[in-house]
């Protein structure tokens, strides 16, 4: 019931997090009621169904501390709130665009984090409405910004060949060759160069997962500024 007071008498704000904010473990006083913040973040992470705007600060970020949040955690879990104060009413909107084309946009964080792994994240829409997201922390360390796009459009390009299984399935519309659109010009090419080079043998499975996808038609790629 505090909380509600005090966010209702709060001032909201326009971004869910500041940028030139850095979340570590243990970072400040352990807060006294560790449960409400795990029930918060739940509740967050349960918005993002329809906010896919929270995603990164939600799932990637506040969640990181569930086991021994601190102030700096909570802190930033209340601006999550302030800013989803500002704009009770935003979610997603489906209309008809007389087409069912498949797009994907994918992008990476190189080193963000404090601990400097980098963070993946694509969105996919059919016929111009988004159906899919996601926002993860990378499990390695990237050696370059390459590196970091490319682990990335290979997840996005698994989510891909998931959901063409599935609208086929569904038999819904024509879906034969899918886009994925990424900007980093190393990337694509590694995406369609069939020669591997000494820096990129570390990433060699992923390399020949998006290569066999491109080569077979199945998904084309494309660069956006």
């Amino acid at each position: 019931m505090h909380l509600v007071i005090f966010l209702m008498s709060s001032k909201s704000v326009d971004t869910p997090m500041d940028l030139n904010t850095k979340l570590l473990p243990n970072q400040g006083k352990p807060i006294s009621d560790p449960e409400q913040y795990r029930r918060l973040v739940g509740k967050l992470n349960y918005l993002t169904v329809t906010r896919p705007d929270i995603s990164f600060v939600a799932v990637s970020v506040v969640s990181q501390f569930l086991n021994s949040p601190c102030e700096d955690h909570w802190n930033a879990v209340i601006r999550i709130l302030k800013y989803i104060k500002k704009s009770p009413g935003k979610g997603l909107l489906y209309g008809s665009n007389n087409h069912t084309r498949v797009v994907c946009y994918s992008d990476a964080d190189w080193a963000g984090s404090p601990y400097r792994r980098s963070t993946s994240g694509y969105c996919v829409s059919i016929g111009g409405n988004l159906i899919s997201w996601k926002s993860k922390k990378q499990s390695v360390v990237a050696r370059s910004s390459a590196e970091a796009e490319y682990r990335t459009m290979a997840s996005a390009a698994c989510e891909l060949v998931w959901l063409k299984q599935l609208l086929q399935e569904l038999q819904f519309g024509d879906v034969t060759q899918m886009t994925l659109v990424c900007d980093n010009h190393v990337a694509l090419h590694i995406s369609s160069n069939p020669v591997f080079h000494e820096r990129t043998k570390h990433i060699e499975i992923d390399c020949h997962f998006v290569r066999e996808k491109v080569m077979s038609g199945d998904i084309k790629t494309e660069f956006v500024n």
